[in-house]
């Protein structure tokens, strides 16, 4: 069964706030169905595979974290887009979220047109992302990219990226040798103001060497102003 591509998937425990976020996103066209645990909604992930959930870090049972690093060990919705919600302030917090695999968060309380914002400009980027019919290989070091089935092979084994992750690293591939800004990277991959005040990028390049191992040094920080991918011994 493939994906929905207009259907959200809503994880909030909060009543008032499920609700009006199903209301809120079925304003803007799309589809919506909701739960109110974490085992619930990873439970309707398999069974209707939305597009994009948005995941309640707080969660009664098995919380936000948990559901997350579920969802990303399960084959079948392990490419699901997630936007989790958290009402933890701290920044440790959020970059949990981020490491085992959100795509990104937002932190409570929300406007509710930056929600929706955040929905409808992943829902671009994931529609940009398809698969296309045509493509070809190309071959960089140890790393080797199917642009048409958007799969990735680091030393001759395949490794498995979520949407954002691959985005990223074909951002960086298509920039090889050339600087790229956080703010470019907001820009670019997550469609956000390049000035937003966020880890995202960072903690998402952490995850991306960590699945590249024997080619993460590819990817290189330039302190204080962003990251170049190069091919290096």
């Amino acid at each position: 069964m493939s994906k929905n591509p207009s259907l959200i998937l809503v994880v909030e425990d909060e009543p008032d706030i499920r609700n009006m976020l199903v209301l809120l996103i079925k304003s803007a066209g799309f589809e919506t169905i909701a739960a109110a645990t974490g085992e619930e909604g990873l439970e309707l992930a398999r069974t209707h595979k939305p597009i994009l959930m948005t995941l309640d870090r707080m969660l009664p049972g098995i919380d936000g974290i948990e559901v997350c690093r579920r969802l990303r060990l399960d084959e079948s919705i392990s490419d699901t887009y997630v936007l989790m919600v958290t009402a933890l302030g701290e920044a440790d917090d959020r970059i949990d979220g981020l490491e085992v695999g959100a795509d990104d968060y937002l932190p409570k309380p929300f406007e509710n047109r930056e929600i929706l914002l955040r929905i409808q400009a992943a829902v671009r980027r994931l529609a940009k992302s398809q698969p296309v019919a045509s493509g070809s290989e190309e071959s960089h070091g140890l790393l080797r990219v199917d642009n048409a089935k958007h799969r990735i092979w680091i030393d001759g084994e395949e490794v498995n990226m979520t949407i954002t992750e691959y985005k990223l690293l074909m951002y960086l591939l298509n920039n090889i040798d050339k600087l790229c800004s956080r703010g470019d990277l907001l820009q670019e991959v997550w469609e956000l103001p390049p000035t937003l005040n966020t880890r995202t990028v960072d903690t998402h390049i952490k995850r991306l060497r960590q699945k590249m191992g024997k080619a993460a040094n590819y990817i290189q920080t330039v302190r204080g102003a962003g990251y170049r991918l190069s091919v290096v011994d």
